[in-house]
C-alpha cells in the first residue's frame, strides 16, 4: 500500500493513492486516530501526520473507517467555507455502502438528524435562525445569577477542607448545572446529564447507551414545555416562528448540550491549570499584567475544548492542501492541528493574546452560535473561584496532572488543588423574578462587576 508522500501533496498529487479515504479499502499503514498511543499524545501525531502527508493526511478512525484528517490552519478554514464540502452525512460513502457497522460509536456523532449542524442551505439556515435567535434571547442578567450561585454552592462543597479537584468538584459540574437551568433541565437530572455527554463523545462502548439517555431526557423535556413553557431554550425553540417540529427541536436541544457541556467544561480544566502552572500567565495574572479572557483565548489557541470535529464530506471530486479528495469522503476538521500549524505559528512560545483567529469556534455558515454561553460560564466561575481561594496551588506537580484523551478532545481528568480551608457559607438562592414569556426580548445585560485582585491591571 501507498501513502501521500510531502512530494504528493505537492500541486501535482493529481491521483488518490492507494489505501487513503477516496478508496475505502486498503487501509492497512494507515495510522489510527484512536487507541492508547494517539490519544496519549496527539499533537505528537499530528506532528508526524505533517511530516508525512502534509496540510491533508489519511487516518483510520474505529472499526478501521478512512477519513482525511485537515491539519492545515487554511485548509482547515476552507473546508469551514467551502461548498465542496457537505455537512450532510449522507454524502457520506460509508453510510451510502452501509458499509458502517450499526454499533459503530461514530454514530451519535455523525447519523443524519434535522440539526443545524447537519444540514446545508435553505433548511440550515431556517434551523440556524432558530436556534442563533432563541440563544440570543437568553437573559444575561439572570445567567449571570445562575453562574454566581452555582459556583458558590460549588465553592461551598468543597472550601471547608481546604483540598478539591477542580475538574471533578467544579469545571464538569459548573457547565452542567448553568446549561441545563439554562434549556429547562430539572437539576436534579444535570450532572447525569453532563456524565453522558461526556461518555458519548469518548466513543466507547457505552457511548450509545448515554446517547439514548439523552434521547429520552429531552424527548420528556420538549413534552413538558410544551404543556408548562417558561423562558428557557427548550421553549423558545417550541415558541419560533422558523416553525421547528418537535423532532426538531428534540435533537437541538440534544445537539445544544454535547457542543455545550464538554467543550465548556474543557475549557476550564484547561485555564485553570494554565493560569496555575504556567509561568507567562501565573506571572502576568498576579501582577495584573493579563486578563483573565487574555488566558482563555490562549488556552483556545493551545488547547482547543474539541480538538477535531468530523461532521464535513466531499460532495464531489476536489483538491485540499494539494491531495485529492474523492466524492463522499469524510474530511475531518482538525481545530487543535490547525492550530499550531507552522504556517501560522512558527514559535508556539508566542502569546496570541489578542488574537480570536484560533478555529475552536469554527468559522463559516456551521460557526459555533453558542460560544458567547460557554465563555460566559468559564469566565465568570473562574473568576470566582480565585477570587474567594486566593492562595489556590496546584497540589501535585504539572507533570502529574491527569489526562486522557478521545479521538475528538483530549481533556484534564483531574486537577488537585490545594488552600487554606475556609468556613463554609450557605449560597443566597438566585434571585427569583417572575419569568417573561418566552417571546420577549431579554433584559440588557449588566455592567460588567469589578475584577477581584487576581485580574486587576496594574495601575487600575
Amino acid at each position: 500500500m501507498t501513502t501521500p508522500t510531502p512530494a504528493q501533496t505537492g500541486a501535482n498529487a493529481s491521483m488518490a493513492p492507494v489505501g487513503c479515504p477516496a478508496h475505502g479499502k486498503a487501509t492497512r499503514g494507515l495510522r489510527p486516530l484512536y487507541g492508547p498511543e494517539a490519544e496519549a499524545q496527539p499533537y505528537a501525531l499530528y506532528e508526524q501526520l505533517r511530516a508525512e502527508h502534509g496540510a491533508v493526511a489519511p487516518v483510520l478512525l474505529y472499526g478501521d473507517v478512512p477519513a482525511w484528517l485537515v491539519l492545515g490552519h487554511r485548509e482547515n478554514l476552507e473546508v469551514m467555507r467551502s461548498s465542496r464540502f457537505s455537512s450532510d452525512s449522507r454524502h457520506w460513502r460509508a453510510i451510502r455502502e452501509g458499509s458502517l457497522a450499526p454499533d459503530s460509536p461514530l454514530l451519535p456523532i455523525t447519523a443524519w438528524q434535522p440539526l443545524v449542524a447537519l444540514t446545508d442551505g435553505a433548511e440550515h439556515a431556517r434551523l440556524r435562525q432558530a436556534v442563533t435567535e432563541s440563544l440570543t434571547r437568553l437573559n444575561r442578567h439572570r445567567l449571570r445569577r445562575y453562574i454566581t450561585h452555582y459556583t458558590s454552592r460549588l465553592l461551598g462543597d468543597f472550601t471547608p477542607s481546604g483540598r478539591a479537584d477542580l475538574v471533578a468538584d467544579f469545571a464538569r459540574k459548573l457547565p452542567a448545572l448553568v446549561i441545563c437551568q439554562q434549556l429547562g433541565i430539572r437539576e436534579d437530572d444535570a450532572l447525569t446529564v453532563g456524565a453522558a455527554v461526556t461518555d458519548m463523545i469518548s466513543g466507547g462502548e457505552t457511548a450509545l447507551t448515554s446517547n439514548q439517555l439523552l434521547v429520552e431526557l429531552v424527548r420528556d423535556l420538549v413534552e413538558r414545555k410544551k404543556q408548562q413553557p417558561a423562558d428557557d431554550l427548550a421553549s423558545r425553540l417550541l415558541d419560533h416562528p422558523a416553525g421547528l417540529t418537535d423532532e426538531e427541536v428534540r435533537e437541538h436541544l440534544r445537539l445544544v448540550l454535547v457542543a455545550a457541556l464538554e467543550p465548556t467544561a474543557n475549557l476550564i480544566a484547561s485555564a485553570l491549570r494554565m493560569v496555575l502552572t504556567d509561568g507567562r500567565f501565573r506571572g502576568h495574572l498576579s501582577g495584573g499584567q493579563m486578563t483573565l479572557p487574555d488566558a482563555l483565548e490562549q488556552v483556545l489557541w493551545d488547547h482547543p475544548p474539541l480538538a477535531v470535529v468530523p461532521t464535513r464530506w466531499a460532495t464531489g471530486d476536489t483538491q485540499l492542501g494539494g491531495t485529492r479528495i474523492m466524492a463522499g469522503d469524510m474530511v475531518m476538521l482538525g481545530l487543535a492541528a490547525g492550530n499550531v500549524d507552522p504556517v501560522i505559528r512558527p514559535d508556539l512560545a508566542v502569546p496570541m493574546q489578542g488574537n480570536r483567529s484560533h478555529l475552536a469556534f469554527g468559522a463559516g455558515v456551521h460557526e459555533c452560535p453558542g460560544q458567547d454561553l460557554g465563555r460566559s460560564i468559564a469566565e465568570t466561575g473562574i473568576d470566582l473561584l480565585l477570587e474567594r481561594i486566593p492562595d489556590l496551588r496546584l497540589a501535585v506537580d504539572d507533570d502529574q496532572v491527569q489526562v486522557a484523551g478521545t479521538w475528538m478532545a483530549r481533556r484534564i481528568t483531574s486537577l488537585p488543588v490545594a488552600f487554606a480551608p475556609q468556613r463554609q457559607e450557605k449560597p443566597a438562592a438566585p434571585e427569583q423574578r417572575p419569568e417573561p414569556p418566552a417571546r420577549h426580548d431579554a433584559a440588557p445585560a449588566p455592567k460588567e462587576r469589578p475584577r477581584g485582585r487576581w485580574f486587576r491591571r496594574r495601575g487600575a
